[in-house]
């Protein structure tokens, strides 16, 4: 469902990497590794269509993404490395404001009921500037149990979770590959997801 054919990014005049490929079917994962500065958030920057590769091409479905855009925005869940909340908002707020943006529509209950799952439901109507790390990164990946994506992208989702945050990490990744999803994955730590993820390695 998702193929990516000899990608190339470059920053400044440094290639990061370059003839990067895989093929990933329903049901699979790919986890990509490689050194700080490999280019990893750069390459997922490139699979969810936010960033132009400097060569190659990203296909869903057996078309490009630039020309599917409308439809693959819709089908991906992207979760970058930095939470991208706003600050001012309430957990609540952002969430509902995160699932409005992949063009789907979520009710207050439906929201705090997510965020009741991972465990940030008292904090819910806080601003999102006295939440902790670690709910800042769980209402940031609530999300994934609600917008329906078919394909998740996940960049150090990890970060600042702690144990329990972490099985239920485990828990929607195994559940959401073996309803037929997909996921990339970045990690600089082992995923304890139990799912078999592919290995992706870059920079090297």
């Amino acid at each position: 469902m998702l193929a990516a054919s000899a990608l190339e990014c470059v920053r400044g005049d440094r290639t990061l990497f370059s003839g990067v490929s895989f093929a990933l079917a329903a049901g699979h994962g790919l986890l990509v590794q490689g050194a700080n500065g490999a280019g990893k958030t750069s390459l997922l920057r490139i699979l969810v269509g936010l960033s132009p590769a400097a060569q190659g091409e990203v296909a869903w479905r057996g078309q490009p993404i630039r020309r599917v855009a409308d439809v693959y925005r819709r089908e991906v869940a992207y979760c970058g490395h930095p939470n991208a909340l706003k600050d001012d908002l309430s957990a609540l707020e952002n969430l509902r404001a995160a699932v409005a943006l992949s063009g789907h529509g979520i009710t207050p209950g439906e929201a705090r009921a997510a965020l009741a799952r991972v465990g940030v439901e008292a904090a819910a109507d806080l601003p999102v500037r006295s939440l902790s790390q670690g709910q800042k990164r769980r209402t940031t990946l609530a999300r994934l149990a609600l917008d329906g994506a078919k394909l998740w992208v996940l960049d150090e989702p990890l970060a600042a979770l702690d144990a329990s945050g972490v099985d239920w990490l485990a828990a929607i990744l195994d559940a959401h590959l073996e309803g037929g999803g997909l996921a990339v994955v970045t990690s600089h730590q082992a995923l304890p997801a139990r799912a078999r993820f592919a290995i992706l390695r870059i920079g090297e």
